[in-house]
């Protein structure tokens, strides 16, 4: 089992000093994201900073204690959840080649670049290399959209390349994420179980939606007929937890259940066989209207606790370490996703617009960063390097796609009038 942080067992909480934990990190977790939000910066920020000022980097009010690691750990596995429910395979299909391309570059190289640069310069140890590139492969689609949204450019040509990419990166960060946790758990690499854990997650992958199609046949069926509020909510939170338990039983992390709990269930995905299993839009709409208020109770937890581990007053900032790997890491964070995208044959301006749409880590990398630091791989520092670099990847992508966008204003309001008069001529 995974736990998200690391505490005494021994140490005794009362009940009211928990519950009044709990107001603290929700009330402080909605102001800062409020705060971040009108600022234009991704909320996700404004929670992780949350946890930095209550922790011990600065005010060192709240202490991690087990009920606040299982409310997190709900929260990773609902946010997972989510992503996979916003998981739209047709965007994938529409954008072709080109989002396989930005999508496997963009997955590789900075795995690469970082397990390189952390082993052979910062003379890191090779697990913890890994862990570094894994986290810098993730690309948070969430602030991409919402970014896109807001510049009108969110049903463009190079959006469609952008999400076709972040879904095959969901899926491929999911494996990675999988294997790294077995190597954790084993304390090294090996390659006979890891081949079973990928057999193993093949097969879950495979059984998972039909499993999760099917039962949620019967949970539409007995809410047609309920006479009690709440069924769906009750019913789909029960389906993650135990797509969860059935994760873990496979030797896998239990997230990777709730990512194909919604991917199952996600409006936008379709099943290659089973005409009987095919999907309902309006239930599944159903299904994301209300499960929307659990998600964002539990989540907003897990970011909070992520700034409470970090202890920022404990890192020696007069040594060159921090600095050095920081900077390194960040410089190859950005520059893998440019390098993806420069690599498809189109204007240079709409290459760049798709890299810088590619790198904000946001929420997906913090869970990788996390899961380093809670089997023991990241140290204090690496883990607050880590932590930097996806905040300033979430930070800066947003800043310099607006920027780019307005700069190159003139040619995008063309490509637009382009697409227009071809639809009109067809």
């Amino acid at each position: 089992m995974v736990h998200p942080v690391s505490i005494d067992d021994n140490r005794p909480m009362a009940t009211h000093t928990i519950f009044l934990n709990i107001v603290i990190i929700l009330l402080s977790a909605r102001l800062f994201a409020e705060i971040a939000s009108r600022i234009n910066i991704p909320p996700v920020v404004g929670e992780l900073l949350a946890g930095v000022v209550l922790g011990p980097s600065l005010l060192g009010w709240i202490e991690p204690d087990k009920v606040l690691s299982l409310l997190a750990q709900i929260g990773i596995i609902l946010l997972l959840f989510e992503v996979g429910l916003d998981t739209d395979i047709g965007k994938l299909v529409r954008a072709g080649s080109k989002a396989v391309i930005v999508a496997f570059s963009g997955f590789f190289l900075p795995f690469l670049l970082a397990y390189l640069i952390s082993h052979y310069i910062f003379q890191l140890p090779t697990l913890a290399s890994l862990f570094i590139g894994g986290t810098l492969t993730a690309t948070s689609i969430g602030i991409t959209v919402r970014v896109l949204g807001d510049l009108r450019r969110k049903s463009s040509h190079e959006a469609q390349i952008v999400l076709g990419a972040a879904v095959i990166d969901d899926i491929l960060g999911v494996v990675l994420l999988s294997l790294l946790y077995e190597f954790s758990t084993q304390g090294g690499i090996n390659l006979v179980n890891s081949s079973k854990i990928l057999i193993f997650i093949g097969i879950f992958f495979l059984l998972a939606p039909v499993l999760a199609k099917s039962i949620s046949l019967l949970i539409k069926r007995f809410e047609n007929v309920s006479e009690i509020p709440g069924m769906i909510p009750v019913t789909i939170v029960s389906l993650v937890m135990f797509f969860a338990w059935l994760a873990y039983s496979i030797g896998a992390p239990e997230l990777i259940g709730g990512f194909a709990a919604g991917l199952a269930l996600s409006r936008r995905f379709f099943l290659p066989f089973g005409i009987a299993l095919s999907n309902d839009p309006q239930f599944a709409g159903r299904i994301e209207t209300q499960m929307q208020p659990i998600i964002q109770l539990f989540t907003p937890i897990f970011f909070v606790m992520v700034g409470l581990s970090l202890d920022l007053s404990a890192i020696d900032w007069g040594v060159s370490f921090i600095w050095f790997f920081s900077i390194s890491i960040l410089l190859i964070a950005i520059v893998s996703k440019l390098g993806g995208a420069l690599l498809l044959r189109l204007p240079l301006a709409e290459r760049f617009a798709i890299g810088l749409a590619m790198v904000p880590r946001g929420e997906v990398g913090l869970i990788f960063a996390e899961l380093g630091r809670t089997a023991g791989i990241f140290n204090n520092d690496i883990y607050a390097g880590m932590v930097m670099v996806i905040a300033a990847t979430t930070i800066l992508s947003p800043i310099f796609l607006k920027r780019h966008y307005k700069k190159y204003e003139k040619h995008f309001d063309e490509q637009i009038k382009t697409v227009t008069g071809s639809a009109v001529d067809k």
